[in-house]
C-alpha cells in the first residue's frame, strides 16, 4: 500500500488529529508520498512526525482545522484554498481533505490531496468566478435534484449548501406562483433549453423575495441533457418600489376622483388623455366623453381664438381665465393652471393642469361692482381682512377686519400707499416690480389664486396669512381686491402636529425596535428527544415584556433551561435581556455549574443593573440526561414546580441566592435532585400567580399546582395551553397586567 501510494503523481499527505475535547491540539503530519515532499522541498522522512502549522499559512491552517472538525458530519471530501509554506518559498494551492476509518473515538486520521494552484488554470479561475459572483447560481441534475449552489445563493435563499443538496427547488416556492407557471416553465426548458423570468421565493425565514432567474441546459457530447443552471439576481427592491409606484399612481387618481378640481392630462397637441370625475360636475360631461377631445372643443368660441395657441407654446399657465359652456346651457367660468412636462431633451411630453370652478367666484365679484352697498355690507362682515387697491398701490377700502388684523383704522389706512402697511420691507421691491410687470404685460404671480405670505403689523410684528388678490379692469385701469385670512393658529398647530407625528414615530420605532429584540431571545421551537420534552410561551403584558427563557444544548449533552424577569417594560428591559441571554450563552460553552453561572452573571450585569435601576430575578436549570439528575441555582426567582405522576405530589426546587443586581458579590446555592420517570417539571414568572379577576384575588399558586396535575398525562404544550385557558377564565380577560412566561419540561 506504502508502494502504491508513493508512486502515486498525486500530492498526498497523511495526517493525524485530535477530536472532542482535544481538538486544540495541533494536527500532525503521520506520512507523505514522494510527490508531496519533493512539492513541499523535504523528503518523505522529514516530514513525518511534523506540525501542520510548519507547512500551512495561519489562515489556511484555522481553515484546514475547521474541514478536520466537520470531516464526520460529511459524506465528502472538503475542499479549499490555502497557503503552503514549503521549506524555500510559499505557494498557492487547493486542499482537498477526505477522512479515513481510525480505531480510535478521539483520534481521527486524514488524508490531503494538494494541489498546486496555476495562475492560468482555467478551470479553478472559473471555480473562484463562481464562488465570488455576486449572482446566486444552482445546479441541479436532470431530475431537478440540486448538486451545488455558491455562497451567494445561500446567502439570497438564507439555506445553508447541505440544506439544499440533495432538495428540489420547489422546497424555495413561497406559494405566490401557481403550478400553471412552473409547469409552463418546464415545458419551455424541455423544448427550448432555456428560460428567462421572474420567480418569488420564500427565505428561510419565512419572508418572501423576487429574482429575476435565467435558466439553461448543461447537455453532454451527445446532446442529452444532465444539468440546470439557474442564474438568479435579487430584485426584490425593485419590485418593490414598482409596488410603491403603482400605489402611488392609484393614490393619485383617488385623490384626484375626490377633490372638487377637475385635474387633466393632454398630449403635445392639446388632446385630452386623463381627467377627473370632477368634470362631470363643473361641465356636466363624464370623463369619458372628454379623453380624446382637444382642448378648445370645450371653451366658448372667444376663447377658442384666444387659447389656440397655448398647447404648442411650451409654457407654463396660472391663474388663466377659462369661459365654457355646461351641458345644460349655462356658462362656466374656470381658473386654469398647465405645467408642460419635458423629457430629457427638452421636448413636450405632455400637458398636466387643473381647472377650478370660479363661476360663483366672478359671478360675485360682478355682483359687488353694482351694488356699492351689497359690497359694503358684504365686506363689513367678512371674516377676513379685505383689502381694495388702485393700480397706484394706494388703499381705497378697508374693511374692519383689516382694522383688527393690522392695527390700522380705515380713516388711517385708506390713501396710503399698501406696502407701507402691511408688506415687510425686505418684500415691497418684488411687490412693486409685480404691479408694473402686471400693468404692462397682464400678468401676475400671484393673482387669482390663493397665496401664503408674511404681513406686517402697525406695530412691526409679522405673521403668516392666507391671501388671494384678484385684478379687476375698470375702464382704462385696474383695481385689486385682497381677501386676507390671518393663519397664525393653524401654523402653530400644525406645527405641533408635525411635532406630534415625529414623537409617534419615534415611539413606534422604538416599540418595534425592542419587539423584535425580544422575539429572537426565546427558542424558536419546541425540544423534543426520547428522553424529555420541553416548550415554552411568553405572554407580554404590553407590546415589549421584562421576562424572558431559553433552553440549550452544552458540551456533554447536558441542557440548560433559563427564566428570567427584568423589572419593568419597553426597550430597557429588553436589552438586558439580550445582555443577559449573550452573557449566558457565552458561559454555557465552559464546565461551569448554575451557581458559578449566576455569580459571573451577577458581576457582569451589576453595574448596568446597578445605573439603570433595575434588577433581574432568574431560575438556572441543568438537566443530565444521562445520569438522571438536576442540578439548580436561583436568583430570587419564583421557585418551579417539580410534579412527580407517580406520587402526585409537588416540591419547590429551591436554593439561596438574591436578585441579580443588588450586590456585586453573591453566593449562590448549588442544588441537585433526581429524575424519576414521568417527573414534570413547571418554570414560571410571578405574573402568572400573581394575576388578579375584577374582585382583586390573586390567581395563586394552588390553582396553578391544581391545573399542572389535572393536565400532567398532556404534552408540555397542552399543559401550558390548559393553565392559559384557567387563567384568562379566571380573570376574564386576554390581556394580563404583567409578563407571564411558562415553560414544562416533561421526563419520559
Amino acid at each position: 500500500m506504502r508502494q502504491l501510494i508513493d508512486s502515486l503523481a498525486f500530492n498526498l499527505l497523511l495526517v493525524g488529529y485530535a477530536t472532542g475535547n482535544d481538538e486544540t491540539k495541533n494536527p500532525v503530519i503521520d506520512g507523505a508520498n514522494r510527490a508531496a515532499a519533493a512539492l513541499l522541498g523535504y523528503g518523505t522522512h522529514e516530514l513525518s512526525g511534523l506540525a501542520l502549522e510548519q507547512i500551512l499559512a495561519p489562515a489556511s491552517l484555522t481553515l484546514c482545522r475547521a474541514a478536520l472538525a466537520r470531516a464526520g458530519d460529511r459524506e465528502s471530501a472538503e475542499c479549499f484554498e490555502a497557503e503552503l509554506l514549503a521549506r524555500y518559498h510559499s505557494f498557492p494551492a487547493l486542499v482537498t481533505v477526505s477522512t479515513l476509518p481510525s480505531p480510535r473515538s478521539d483520534f481521527g486520521k486524514a488524508l490531503l490531496l494538494i494541489q498546486a494552484i496555476d495562475p492560468a488554470n482555467d478551470f479553478l479561475v472559473m471555480r473562484r468566478v463562481i464562488e465570488q459572483s455576486a449572482s446566486a447560481m444552482m445546479v441541479t441534475d436532470a431530475s431537478g435534484r440540486i448538486v451545488y449552489v455558491n455562497p451567494r445563493f445561500s446567502l439570497l435563499s438564507g439555506y445553508a449548501e447541505a440544506e439544499l443538496l440533495g432538495q428540489t427547488p420547489s422546497l424555495l416556492q413561497s406559494g405566490k406562483m401557481s403550478a400553471q407557471d412552473y409547469q409552463d416553465l418546464w415545458r419551455q426548458l424541455t423544448v427550448s433549453g432555456e428560460w428567462q423570468g421572474e420567480i418569488c421565493n420564500r427565505h428561510q425565514t419565512g419572508r418572501e423575495y423576487w429574482v429575476a432567474e435565467s435558466i439553461s441546459a448543461i447537455k453532454d457530447s451527445l446532446g442529452n441533457t444532465t444539468h440546470y443552471l439557474a442564474v438568479a439576481e435579487d430584485i426584490t427592491g425593485r419590485k418593490t418600489v414598482e409596488s410603491a409606484l403603482a400605489e402611488s399612481e392609484q393614490r393619485f387618481r383617488q385623490m384626484a376622483d375626490l377633490s372638487g378640481e377637475w385635474l387633466w392630462e393632454q398630449d403635445p397637441k392639446g388632446y385630452y388623455l386623463y381627467s377627473s370625475i370632477a368634470v362631470e360636475q363643473i361641465l356636466g360631461l363624464t370623463p369619458t366623453q372628454i379623453i380624446g377631445k382637444h382642448y378648445t372643443e370645450l371653451l366658448t368660441a372667444q376663447d377658442q381664438q384666444a387659447h389656440v395657441d397655448l398647447s404648442s407654446s411650451q409654457q407654463s399657465f396660472h391663474a388663466l381665465v377659462n369661459h365654457y359652456r355646461h351641458r345644460d346651457g349655462h356658462p362656466v367660468i374656470t381658473e386654469s393652471t398647465g405645467l408642460p412636462l419635458l423629457d430629457a431633451d427638452g421636448k413636450l411630453v405632455k400637458w398636466r393642469g387643473v381647472d377650478r370652478d370660479i363661476t360663483a367666484r366672478m359671478q360675485y365679484q360682478n355682483a359687488l361692482i353694482e351694488s356699492e352697498k351689497r359690497t359694503r355690507l358684504i365686506i363689513e362682515s367678512s371674516i377676513n381682512a379685505i383689502v381694495i387697491m388702485d393700480a397706484d398701490g394706494i388703499v381705497t377700502d378697508w374693511n374692519r377686519r383689516a382694522e383688527q388684523m393690522f392695527g390700522w383704522s380705515a380713516e388711517s389706512a385708506i390713501g396710503r400707499r399698501l406696502e407701507h402697511l402691511i408688506i415687510p420691507l425686505r418684500f415691497r421691491a418684488a411687490h412693486r416690480n409685480g404691479m408694473r410687470r402686471f400693468l404692462e404685460t397682464g400678468n401676475g404671480t400671484i393673482l387669482n389664486r390663493q397665496t401664503e405670505q408674511v404681513a406686517l403689523r402697525r406695530d412691526g410684528s409679522e405673521f403668516p396669512v392666507e391671501i388671494s388678490v384678484a385684478p379687476l379692469k375698470l375702464g382704462d385701469s385696474y383695481i385689486f381686491s385682497g381677501f386676507i385670512h390671518d393663519i397664525s393658529g393653524r401654523k402653530a398647530a400644525e406645527r405641533q402636529i408635525r411635532q406630534a407625528q415625529v414623537e409617534l414615530a419615534v415611539a413606534q420605532n422604538e416599540l418595534k425596535i425592542a419587539q423584535q429584540i425580544q422575539a429572537g431571545l426565546s427558542p424558536a421551537a419546541p425540544l423534543k428527544t426520547g428522553e424529555f420534552e420541553i416548550t415554552g410561551v411568553c405572554l407580554p403584558a404590553d407590546k415589549v415584556g421584562g421576562d424572558y427563557f431559553d433552553y440549550f444544548y452544552r458540551d456533554g449533552g447536558r441542557l440548560d433551561i433559563v427564566i428570567a424577569d427584568v423589572s419593568g417594560h419597553s426597550i430597557g428591559p429588553a436589552l438586558f435581556m439580550v445582555e443577559t441571554r449573550s452573557a449566558i450563552r457565552m458561559k454555557s460553552s465552559t464546565e461551569a455549574g448554575p451557581e458559578a453561572v449566576l455569580s459571573a452573571l451577577n458581576r457582569f450585569l451589576f453595574n448596568d443593573l446597578n445605573r439603570a435601576d433595575y434588577f433581574l430575578t432568574l431560575f438556572y436549570l441543568q438537566v443530565d440526561p444521562e445520569r438522571r439528575q438536576l442540578h439548580f441555582a436561583n436568583a430570587g426567582h419564583p421557585p418551579p414546580l417539580l410534579f412527580n405522576r407517580h406520587s402526585r405530589q409537588f416540591t419547590e426546587l429551591d436554593a439561596d441566592g438574591l436578585i441579580v443586581g443588588l450586590r456585586q458579590d453573591v453566593c449562590f446555592e448549588r442544588k441537585s435532585v433526581e429524575l424519576a420517570e414521568g417527573d414534570l417539571i413547571v418554570l414560571y414568572t410571578d405574573g402568572l400567580v400573581e394575576a388578579e379577576n375584577a374582585e382583586l384575588g390573586f390567581f395563586g399558586l394552588d390553582r396553578v399546582k391544581s391545573e399542572i396535575a389535572a393536565n400532567a398525562d398532556l404534552p408540555p404544550q397542552a399543559i401550558i395551553d390548559g393553565l392559559f385557558g384557567c387563567l384568562r377564565r379566571f380573570c376574564g380577560s386576554e390581556k394580563f397586567a404583567d409578563d407571564i412566561t411558562v415553560l414544562v419540561f416533561k421526563w419520559h
